[in-house]
């Protein structure tokens, strides 16, 4: 038997999902007079229970931080990067310099640029929940876009999706977000970097963005949350800079309180001269 916490088998977001149906199936068998419970039951609030009078689902839901890589790992990924074709690299680079999620970046079309000001538009119908943005990109990345669109254009002259496959089953065809996903694993695994993923970009984006200091409304409007609590998360995710902050605050007050304990000495060391 397989634990949720040891790394293996399904993720506890993808059983929670996986239960549902099950769930579901069971309700109708209810309705319909076959069952008399549902055994795969809803976590729930039951007054007079113990412990605040919730129940507990059938498998318990668990929040876990976004991973992230170090440094290092960050480098040993950019260095594999380094040796792929240009359009996965730009690809690359989007994701983090725009913080998207992979729907956004394989559903970019050549219209959504604007290289005066480099920024780019998030269309709304390719986003999770619905919210059009705008968002800037780096000049670096600007450079190997211009690339990019120069090989585009040996590939297809027509308008519409940026990114194509170059394989001669789906020559010139819409790159699909499986294929970006088989990109980022071959990058990962040659990079020793497993956990590296799709998202991962988008993670490390918007953690640096909470390192540098932005304000809460301002991550979640780059993101794209419709909400600030997703995107508290990525403050928590800052919290090695946040603990040096505590540090560094820590030493002023020792050192605030030292003075102060110095002071209380002395009138003992003017009595002493009198």
């Amino acid at each position: 038997m397989v634990s949720i916490d040891s790394g293996s088998g399904l993720a506890n977001a993808t059983i929670q999902q996986r239960l549902v149906p099950v769930r579901l199936f069971y309700d109708f068998l209810m309705e319909d007079g076959q069952r008399d419970s549902n055994p795969v039951g809803r976590g729930r609030y039951t007054p007079g229970r113990r412990r605040g009078g919730h129940e507990r689902g059938l498998v318990p839901r668990l929040t876990k931080l976004p991973w992230i890589p170090t440094e290092q790992q960050w480098m040993d990924v950019l260095a594999v990067a380094a040796e792929e074709p240009i359009r996965n690299r730009v690809m690359l680079a989007l994701a983090y310099d725009a913080a998207l999620r992979r729907e956004e970046l394989c559903s970019l079309r050549t219209d959504d640029f604007d290289p005066a000001h480099r920024t780019l538009r998030v269309r709304a119908e390719t986003t999770k929940n619905r919210l059009e943005r705008v968002v800037p990109y780096s000049a670096p990345t600007g450079v190997l876009l211009s690339g990019y669109l120069a090989h585009r254009a040996r590939i297809s002259r027509a308008r519409g999706p940026l990114f194509l496959s170059e394989s001669r089953r789906n020559h010139a065809q819409p790159l699909s977000l499986w294929t970006w996903s088989k990109v980022i694993r071959r990058i990962a695994l040659a990079a020793d970097v497993p956990r590296f993923s799709t998202y991962t970009t988008r993670h490390l984006c918007l953690t640096d963005l909470a390192r540098m200091g932005w304000e809460l409304h301002a991550i979640a409007t780059f993101a794209g949350h419709r909400h600030t609590d997703s995107t508290l998360t990525y403050l928590h995710l800052s919290g090695r800079d946040l603990a040096d902050k505590l540090s560094r605050g820590m030493e002023q007050i020792h050192g605030w309180r030292v003075q102060m304990l110095a002071r209380l000495g002395e009138p003992m060391k003017e009595a002493v001269s009198q």
